[in-house]
């Protein structure tokens, strides 16, 4: 399947968000009976919590939940009022209609069973050989189905301005390599809920226990075997270690047991000179198991691959046994999300930028993309003054911090330009499944066709306008920040400007600071990984921002379980950056327009305040859990309490005193940007 491997630098792990009041803080979000100099987040966040219960079919209910939930019924009213009419056939106003039909039409989804699989798992069980193996691997990676690995077409690290096609790690159907090799009782109780959850699907398409139960095993021993070589999330964020560039000629001759000519062609992909193999250690370890693992073995692999990704777009019992595993076991969700709300995700999946069309032409205010332009100017100006600001670096390297910023991509609210569905046929005399899969093919298709071979696309995008978060993109230098979060509580035009940089300030100088945090900084103006920094420099850096790797590495999350500071870094280093800089800005707007105390705050505790109430939420432990292994964000909570006490202006605005639980002393403050 084609996919991203190197991810964008993104402001959070999840999207949505609630109203806000204008003009200032509402005190109905914060619990007064709490003391802010002891527990910042709950005295912020207590009231909107109380407030905002999470209900059953969440496992994390956050700011961000209840403003997808918005999104979610305004998306809803327009894609159902398609639904409810007929539209030319290869309209989009047909496709988007069509499609929600068929997700929506449950009573058709149960008459077919697994029908709509069942000629996929016919040919898998017909294969003769190996080479039918790695053939039906390739067919299944052209219909989006992933397998042993994964490959796209993305930026050169090296050569920023061209497109180049990459391998890496993939095959695993649990989130992290932990869940096959860890023994401890959460992990092994997850792991022995997979095994089920395998079998399951087999008993489903027909097969006796004792065949479940051996083509489970067959399954669990291939993808243990490649998990014991996959990188951890921790390895995946140095971008050195994950470029391995090389000659077309180079692959076929390093990596001999895997038929490349055959998966190329069968996806479309050109005659390329050069790939990059961005994990090695795994895809030597595919060629193992393709020459040593037994026919049926491989064979039970890849009929569970096509289920599981098929299994929301079957029959009811399918939806369920995958929720089971994926949603309740892992991330402690107690009822599934309603079928509309599915329904949704799967038109916006397929065709999310159309959706996003129409989401901007009726909910997205233009003058709110002309005051985010002025915003990130301001965070510009102070990103600049805080580069000055640091005694530690050195002329040459600030010089070069000051190219690259004034070399930002900024893209607000949506493209210039969109996306052409045209190739893309939704046809509901066909299944769910089968318009799921033209969906997919198109996708790799139109990623295939638009950059192998190509140069980059500065002006692609790489959310939705309707997705609430934002992004920084190391190899284009961009910062994104599309429409939909560009409303309360991130953005909201009639509350004051303490209040406004306290929350999409903060955002706008997070994703800057991607750009110098400690990925982003690997990075020169013109995307291409290469160090710009002196040597002394460089030094001081890792020394000051290994400050807060080992804070963070000492915070409880749940009794026993640690937060991991290297694999939070750099948003926990993005995260302080944006608090500093959009600081700065405030106190640069209020020199030309002062601000004063309102409803009993000042400005400055405003500001802290609504950047407080960005992160309110709710979790359940499982999902706190799973989070823990491989979300390179921290849990809110400490994207509150962690940050705060590295930011010398929240002790004032505060008055936190040595006698706080939060205080930490001056000189073990992170102290970078």
């Amino acid at each position: 399947m084609i996919k991203q491997i190197l991810p964008v630098l993104a402001f959070a792990a999840s999207s949505a968000f609630a109203q806000a009041p204008l003009l200032g803080i509402d005190k109905a979000n914060l619990d007064p009976s709490v003391d802010p100099t002891k527990d910042f987040f709950e005295y912020a966040v207590g009231g909107w919590k109380k407030a905002h219960p999470m209900t059953a079919e969440y496992s994390r209910y956050s700011q961000f939940d209840a403003l997808t939930a918005t999104n979610q019924r305004q998306l809803r009213e327009l894609i159902e009022g398609l639904a409810n009419e007929r539209h030319p056939q290869g309209s989009l106003q047909q496709k988007i209609g069509s499609l929600y039909r068929l997700a929506m039409d449950s009573t058709r989804r149960n008459a077919l069973g697994h029908q709509p699989i069942q000629p996929l798992l016919q040919q898998i069980g017909q294969i003769k050989t190996r080479t039918d193996i790695q053939y039906q691997a390739a067919r299944l990676s052209e219909m989006g189905v992933g397998t042993f690995f994964g490959m796209y077409c993305g930026a050169d690290l090296k050569n920023s301005k061209m497109n180049l096609m990459q391998i890496g790690q993939g095959g695993l159907s649990m989130s992290n390599r932990d869940y096959y090799l860890e023994n401890d009782e959460q992990t092994t109780r997850i792991r022995n809920a997979y095994r089920q959850y395998v079998k399951g699907l087999f008993l489903l398409v027909g097969h006796s226990e004792a065949e479940a139960t051996a083509m489970m095993e067959g399954v669990l021993k291939i993808e243990t075997r490649i998990a014991r070589t996959h990188y951890t999330p921790t390895q995946l964020r140095e971008p050195e270690a994950n470029y391995h560039k090389m000659t077309y000629a180079q692959l076929l001759n390093d990596y001999p047991g895997i038929d490349w000519s055959t998966l190329f062609l069968v996806n479309g992909v050109p005659a390329v000179e050069e790939v990059s193999v961005d994990q090695p250690e795994p895809i030597h370890e595919v060629e193992k198991i393709l020459a040593e693992e037994s026919l049926e073995d491989l064979k039970s692999y890849l009929a569970f691959k096509v289920m599981d990704d098929a299994a929301n777009y079957l029959s009811d019992d399918f939806r369920a046994l995958a929720f089971e595993f994926y949603n309740h076991t892992m991330s402690g969700a107690e009822q599934d999300r309603p079928r509309w709300k599915r329904a949704l995700s799967a038109v916006e999946g397929a065709l999310g930028m159309a959706v996003g069309k129409m989401y901007v032409e009726k909910y997205f205010p233009e003058s709110s993309k002309q005051r985010m332009e002025q915003l990130v100017r301001n965070l510009q100006t102070a990103l600049g003054q805080r580069i000055d600001a640091q005694k530690w670096m050195s002329d040459e390297t600030k010089r070069l911090a000051h190219d690259k910023l004034s070399t930002f991509y900024v893209k607000i609210g949506y493209p210039d330009k969109w996306m052409d569905y045209s190739a893309l046929d939704i046809d509901e005399s066909l299944s769910y499944y089968e318009n799921m899969v033209r969906a997919s093919r198109f996708r790799n298709r139109h990623h295939i066709e638009s950059r192998v071979n190509k140069p980059v696309d500065r002006d692609e995008w790489l959310m939705t306008p309707q997705t609430i978060n934002a992004y920084y993109n190391p190899t284009t230098n961009e910062i994104c920040f599309p429409a939909g979060i560009l409303q309360p509580p991130f953005f909201n035009a009639e509350a004051d400007d303490a209040c406004n940089y306290g929350a999409i300030g903060v955002v706008i100088g997070h994703e800057m600071t991607h750009g110098f945090d400690d990925k982003g900084s690997q990075f020169d103006k013109e995307g291409n990984l290469r160090n710009w920094w002196t040597e002394a420099d460089a030094k001081q850096f890792a020394a000051r921002t290994k400050v807060m790797q080992d804070y963070f590495d000492k915070i409880e999350v749940l009794p026993g379980m640690f937060a991991n500071g290297s694999l939070t870094l750099g948003e926990n280093i993005a995260d302080h950056g944006g608090l500093m800089i959009s600081y700065q800005a405030l106190q640069n707007a209020m020199k030309q327009q002062p601000l004063g105390t309102v409803d009993g705050y000042t400005p400055e505790q405003r500001f802290f305040l609504s950047y407080a109430l960005l992160w309110a939420h709710h979790i359940r432990e499982p999902q706190l859990r799973q989070l823990n292994k491989i979300d390179p964000h921290s849990n809110g909570r400490w994207r509150v309490n962690g940050a705060l006490p590295h930011i010398d202006a929240w002790y004032e605005a505060f008055h936190v005193t040595k006698k706080s639980p939060m205080f930490v002393p001056k000189k073990n403050r992170l102290d970078v940007w």
